[in-house]
């Protein structure tokens, strides 16, 4: 299955936290979209990791991508090492993405900028045929995506684009709820963490709302990007009135 967008996550829920809306309004004009999350969150401090991906299946089914896989790599301890570079350079040149995106290179938690990491060399080594991969015991030809780029989860960082997610705010908080273990839940017995407060998710939705008001829509999603983006013509750009 080829599909256009590939979004990796250090953790489940990551991807619903960074980018849950961008995913929505691809595939609301066509686009196909998968996610994989390179650990199960095991190390969370409320819930497990079965509960997690219980979680990610919910969240899955809200989002409506093609698919989502998971890489088993160790929470808080996975490396960046050639058997990880493969692993992700496999699910690269199986799905043959025209866009990959991925953590932010700094964030909050140390797993998002190392996954960033571990994505961006992939991502390059990928495009070299002399590495050599297999699916299904048979050989994978290399694959070059055209653009790799980091949603904006915690840390703030300035976004060097942002999309338009006002029609899909709501259905993108409710794809983070689905991880009823992880955020405010008064149902959940569990200890207080950073994440399950309260003001947390108010926090998201606040950035949402910042990152519209710069470009003249209710919320919007803030991306960074080594490499500039064209244009086909100024009929992409939204008209910013205000």
């Amino acid at each position: 299955m080829k599909l256009d967008i590939l979004v990796f996550g250090a953790h489940p829920d990551d991807v619903e936290l960074g980018c849950s809306g961008t995913i929505l309004a691809s595939i609301a004009t066509g686009n196909t979209v998968g996610i994989i999350d390179l650990t199960n969150g095991e190390l969370g401090t409320r819930g497990t990791a079965t509960i997690r991906l219980q979680e990610a299946k919910v969240a899955t089914k809200i989002l409506g991508v093609k698919i989502r896989e998971n890489l088993n790599l160790a929470d808080g301890f996975f490396e960046i090492n050639k058997k990880t570079i493969l692993k992700v350079i496999e699910k690269i040149r199986q799905y043959q993405p025209s866009i990959v995106i991925c953590n932010a290179p700094t964030d909050r938690h140390p797993d998002h900028g190392r996954a960033s990491k571990l994505i961006y060399e992939s991502f390059f080594l990928a495009g070299l045929s002399k590495i050599g991969t297999t699916n299904k015991n048979r050989k994978q030809e290399a694959w070059k995506a055209n653009y790799l780029f980091n949603y904006i989860q915690d840390k703030y960082l300035e976004p060097n684009f942002l999309i338009d997610i006002s029609p899909y705010i709501e259905k993108k908080i409710q794809s983070i709820k689905a991880y009823q273990s992880q955020f405010h839940n008064p149902n959940f017995k569990g200890a207080s963490t950073y994440i399950s407060s309260p003001k947390f998710l108010s926090s998201i939705t606040d950035r949402n709302s910042l990152f519209g008001k710069r470009i003249g829509v209710a919320y919007a999603e803030g991306f960074l990007t080594e490499k500039i983006i064209g244009l086909n013509n100024f009929n992409s750009i939204i008209l910013n009135k205000t």
